[in-house]
């Protein structure tokens, strides 16, 4: 008996000491408070000034740029918020669109910018046509589409004629132009001959500016 004392012993202090580490742990993780997890608000999390972001094709040549004076970007939907925005589409073979406005938010993994606040698209001349201007309180572009439209009143003014209109889509890839509910439309006479050949073979709402 006297020879199993000392084993006996050890045993239960071994025992002990694991039942002491399994209550210790135990308490610390009672004791202690977890972060719980962060939720995601529609709050920001970056911001930039002067800040130039510019999207390039597979060949690696830019086709779209975007600029302005502040930005911040919220990460519950991966959007950018931009002051005094100025976006710039270059594709190649198509002509280069400028648009502006006091705010811009970029969302749809960039796919998507809406300008608010004296909206303005800029066409520049190609070929034989004049620019092309299209103002409004809002314009959404669609920069992988290279297209412009809104569904609020809007001007446009392709070289000496003018066009009023509620709605209206540019797509620049195909150079064509629908204006919806147009009024107060005044259209110089050479334009007026392209329009009559472009309403034969395309529709009453579609030009080729």
């Amino acid at each position: 008996m006297k020879e199993r004392l000392p084993s006996l012993v050890a045993l239960l202090l071994l025992v002990s000491l694991v039942f002491l580490s399994w209550w210790a742990a135990d308490y610390t993780l009672r004791s202690v408070l977890l972060d719980e997890p962060r939720r995601l608000t529609h709050e920001p999390d970056a911001w930039s000034q002067k800040f130039v972001m510019i999207r390039t094709n597979e060949a690696g040549v830019a086709i779209n740029r975007l600029e302005g004076d502040y930005m911040l970007h919220y990460p519950d939907d991966d959007s950018y918020e931009v002051d005094e925005a100025r976006a710039v589409g270059q594709r190649v073979g198509s002509p280069v669109t400028v648009a502006t406005g006091n705010k811009a938010i970029m969302d749809n993994d960039g796919s998507r910018i809406t300008l608010t606040g004296d909206a303005h698209l800029h066409r520049v001349p190609y070929d034989d046509r004049p620019a092309l201007d299209v103002t409004s309180e809002q314009l959404i572009l669609l920069p992988d589409e290279d297209v412009a439209y809104t569904d609020l009143p809007a001007l446009v003014v392709n070289g000496k004629s003018r066009i009023n209109g509620k709605g209206m889509r540019y797509d620049n890839d195909s150079r064509t132009l629908e204006v919806f509910s147009a009024s107060d439309v005044k259209i110089s006479g050479e334009e007026s001959r392209k329009r009559s050949d472009s309403q034969n073979s395309n529709g009453p709402d579609t030009q080729t500016p």
